[in-house]
């Protein structure tokens, strides 16, 4: 009998820890001021009127809310992406859906894509802190403010 109640006690343990696992601020993370304001230079450099402000300081443009439920934290979404600088230049690009956790990208893309449905589809403002950050990234330079043109495809 001991081993039973112990067994299930263990369990609940883990059942909580799984549960803490998908709890997630998407404020916690808030990029500095001066990097928001190099977001919002670049929007008004671009004619882009019509950006939200997240509360992490990413800006995003909803170009199709899409339907059904949303994804969260702990969801594995598949989408395709084409991500560029703000000089234009491409740094990555998916024409066919790639899937992967959100807990396991860019903080950028963790705030941004939950806020679109199944088939939609979004363009992300995402300040450096959010992003690659003061390193240099394979070809995404140091600091670099990175914009996304997202479609989510389908998540789980």
């Amino acid at each position: 009998m001991k081993k039973i109640i112990f067994g299930l006690v263990v369990l609940l343990v883990f059942a909580g820890c799984a549960k803490d696992k998908c709890e997630y601020n998407e404020c916690g993370i808030v990029a500095p001021a001066a990097e928001i304001q190099a977001v919002k230079d670049y929007l008004t450099s671009k004619g882009i009127t019509n950006a939200v402000q997240h509360c992490s300081g990413m800006f995003y443009v909803v170009d199709d809310p899409g339907s059904g439920s949303s994804p969260d934290f702990c969801s594995t979404v598949a989408v395709t992406y084409q991500g560029t600088l703000t000089n234009g230049t491409q740094f990555d690009k998916a024409t066919t859906p790639v899937a992967f956790g959100l807990g396991d990208v860019i903080t950028g893309f963790r705030n941004g894509i939950p806020l679109i449905k199944k088939g939609g589809r979004i363009h992300l403002y995402v300040p450096p802190s959010l992003g690659y950050g003061s390193g240099p990234y394979g070809n995404i330079p140091a600091n670099s403010v990175l914009i996304f043109d997202v479609t989510l495809s389908d998540f789980q």
